[in-house]
């Protein structure tokens, strides 16, 4: 009968130390909580001061029109006449499509009224004119 010896075995370590990937997402998740408010507000744009409610929505657009009057559909640029495309297929296909429009305060009236118009023949009913905050306390 051949003798048996008791062999330590050699383990394989199967542990996945998962406090530096936790690490990591944390870090992730930190620098997405503070770029993101930086990301929706691409273009610079002095906005009239006034109070109003937040709108909240997961699908929303934002037409931003700046001092030198040109349009800018979420971050690019855009005319008027691709604009209106833009918006006849995002109102055909999402009726319930929110847009944000953006506009200089020393913009004229009848500049974001070409807007709005467009945003009516999209037939885009859901729109919020972007403000920023009044800081005056109100009397």
């Amino acid at each position: 009968m051949a003798r048996r010896r008791a062999r330590t075995s050699l383990r394989l370590i199967s542990d996945i130390q998962l406090t530096s990937m936790m690490d990591l997402s944390f870090l992730v998740l930190i620098t997405f909580i503070i770029s993101f408010p930086l990301i929706e507000q691409g273009i610079p744009v002095n906005l009239p001061r006034g109070k109003a409610s937040e709108l909240k929505s997961e699908k929303s657009h934002a037409i931003t029109i700046d001092s030198q009057n040109r349009l800018f559909l979420d971050d690019a640029p855009v005319s008027l006449e691709q604009l209106s495309a833009t918006l006849q297929r995002i109102g055909r296909d999402d009726p319930d499509a929110v847009v944000r429009i953006r506009a200089d305060e020393r913009l004229s009236y009848g500049q974001v009224v070409r807007v709005l118009r467009v945003l009516h023949d999209a037939k885009i009913a859901r729109m919020a004119l972007v403000t920023q905050a009044d800081e005056r306390p109100a009397q």
